[in-house]
């Protein structure tokens, strides 16, 4: 399991374990927090294609679907 610190979601990098449609390198480009500091809204956008999906960011902690960092 990551652990991430929701504070510092914004600009961190993943790399999808098994690849979609041959993106695997992704940035955190938008996060939202509501009045309780919890997050509503990550974006994520694959680094060649520009491509941007909401996620939710608590999918980001299974690290048999994320890898922190680029490999």
């Amino acid at each position: 399991m990551n652990k991430i610190n929701p504070k510092k979601l914004l600009n961190s990098k993943w790399t999808a374990v098994t690849p979609v449609d041959k993106e695997k390198h992704f940035i955190v480009t938008e996060v939202e927090f509501d009045e309780d500091d919890e997050v509503i809204l990550c974006v994520l956008e694959a680094v060649f294609t520009k491509r941007a999906n909401p996620i939710d960011w608590n999918d980001l902690k299974d690290d048999s679907r994320w890898a922190f960092g680029w490999k």
